[in-house]
């Protein structure tokens, strides 16, 4: 890795090939820490939900979430998150969350489509939750973010039932297809000590449907125009295992998957959706469908507005 950048090779590889080195370098050592800023710990502290991007047992990454009352977050300094709870299916996953592994995080507050990411290390975890030290911080945009009115719902302890498979069955494919919203869980190759090594979690948004399965049962989704810091475009380059996490905010299910992502950097999959710059597509190889897995009930209030400039799939 480069001993200056704040980003890894597979990242700057990606920034070179797109022609954005030199203007993201103007701002990116200032927009990335390596502590939370203020009004990011009382945001985190706000939220009834936390993604998380973590690797299971086999070094493949999934991306879930974690839930709780308002609250359930609490940062005691600028350096340190603590977590009032276990990801969901975290046993189901296999997911590694012990002393010293990394992790990626999205804090997203669906009502006002603010959003802050963090990488950090696991100091700490319980049957209750998790504390996490921060590698690097820093703050997103609310592109491509749909506004929901979020609230919490109560599950009965035996509601949850779990349905796994290497392949994507009929009613996978219908929560993927009708999805407006999913997050991605990418890691680099080498994971170690580096602070740009780890796992990153990240949000995509569009129109519902701007995931497709194709007849092959791999995920085609669009790239939009973003940062430009390229975190997961960089970490597919580099490595190319990636998880998914598309929950259904109105029923309370969600899919989960584990995969082999590819970057499509032009060609007839890019010219297909109005708006995309890239497609990425995803070759599953394990899929779960969760139902009553989501104790959050989401109700659409808006889709992004500039949804308007981006297609469907022709």
């Amino acid at each position: 890795m480069s001993d200056t950048s704040v980003f890894h090779d597979g990242e700057l590889f990606v920034q070179n090939k797109l022609g954005v080195t030199k203007d993201v370098a103007k701002f990116a050592p200032r927009a990335i820490r390596d502590f939370m800023p203020d009004q990011h710990r009382l945001f985190y502290q706000m939220l009834p939900m936390m993604i998380m991007g973590a690797l299971d047992d086999q070094g493949r990454p999934w991306a879930t979430a974690a839930f709780g009352q308002r609250g359930f977050m609490h940062s005691p300094d600028q350096h340190t998150l603590q977590i009032g709870a276990l990801p969901v299916l975290h046993d189901t996953l296999n997911l590694q969350i012990g002393a010293k592994d990394k992790l990626g995080f999205v804090g997203i507050e669906l009502e006002t489509r603010r959003r802050n990411r963090m990488n950090g290390v696991v100091d700490l975890v319980t049957e209750h939750g998790l504390t996490v030290t921060v590698d690097q911080s820093y703050g997103n945009c609310p592109q491509y973010i749909q506004r929901r009115d979020v609230n919490l719902r109560m599950l009965g302890p035996d509601a949850q039932t779990v349905t796994q498979s290497k392949q994507i069955d009929a009613n996978a494919k219908q929560i993927i297809e009708a999805a407006d919203t999913f997050f991605i869980a990418s890691r680099t190759q080498e994971i170690d000590g580096d602070p740009r090594s780890g796992i990153d979690a990240s949000h995509r948004g569009g129109h519902p449907g701007f995931v497709k399965v194709t007849e092959k049962g791999h995920l085609m989704f669009p790239d939009f125009s973003g940062n430009q810091f390229y975190n997961t475009l960089g970490n597919i380059a580099a490595d190319g295992r990636v998880g998914l996490f598309i929950p259904e905010f109105d029923t309370g299910r969600a899919v989960f998957l584990t995969g082999r992502a590819e970057i499509i950097w032009d060609g007839p999959e890019v010219d297909a959706f109005m708006g995309a710059e890239r497609s990425v597509m995803v070759n599953p190889e394990a899929i779960i469908v969760a139902e009553n897995v989501l104790p959050i009930k989401g109700d659409l209030v808006e889709p992004w507005p500039l949804l308007k400039n981006t297609g469907h799939w022709e």
